[in-house]
């Protein structure tokens, strides 16, 4: 059988593809990595923790924890690293002597805990009432993030306690808030909040009865 020139060109570069994959994989090999699941003291995952590995001082990789609070490093050298966990308004956290061996991905499962640091966080502190001015309790909650195109994710909810009152703690960066308070018999409240900087931002909110159809 007769090859062309053609032919035979495209051979020897789908042998020197195969070769070069070859190799990155026998690369690959010789490397590791750590990965892991960050939670808060309530034992909710976090996301947006910015993951910090380093040697001897200096910083060999990082990346941030997904919306599942999961983070992969990849591709490290073995040997023992350091890391460093960061997110405003939680605590740093960190841990030495994490070990990491040629081809194997370290697991630290999800017993990684930050706690929530009290001095860098904001408040958001409100009271739900009726018109005569009593407390209402068992009132749901919802707090969204209002976006630069005006649409408003929630990201959390809660009930009032007994005094009528509810508390989310938030990052200090200067965002926009909407607090819905929502009870059976009456009408739905709504304020929005500005929130820049850490401190205790106080709201109430008045419940009208609803409007009989």
């Amino acid at each position: 059988m007769i090859f062309s020139q053609r032919t035979i060109s495209a051979f020897l570069l789908l042998i020197l593809a195969a070769a070069v994959v070859a190799a990155s994989g026998a690369q690959d090999r010789t490397k590791g990595g750590i990965k892991g699941k960050v939670r808060d003291e309530r034992s909710a995952v976090i996301s947006g923790v910015k993951v910090v590995a380093h040697q001897g001082g200096r910083e060999v990789a990082h990346t941030t924890t997904n919306r599942k609070g999961e983070f992969v490093i990849a591709g490290l050298e073995p040997g023992s690293y350091g890391l460093t966990f960061h997110k405003p308004g939680l605590s740093t956290g960190t841990l030495a002597g994490v070990e990491v061996r040629a081809g194997k991905v370290r697991s630290l499962a999800d017993h990684l805990i930050l706690k929530i640091d009290e001095g860098s966080i904001a408040f958001l502190r409100g009271s739900v009432f009726t018109p005569e001015g009593r407390s209402v309790r068992g009132a749901r909650v919802e707090l969204a993030r209002l976006q630069a195109d005006g649409t408003a994710n929630k990201i959390d909810g809660r009930m009032t306690s007994e005094s009528g009152e509810f508390v989310f703690r938030l990052t200090p960066d200067a965002a926009k808030y909407r607090v819905t308070v929502k009870v059976e018999g009456a009408e739905t409240a709504t304020k929005d909040v500005e929130i820049d900087g850490a401190a205790v931002y106080r709201i109430a909110l008045s419940l009208q009865p609803a409007q009989k159809k």
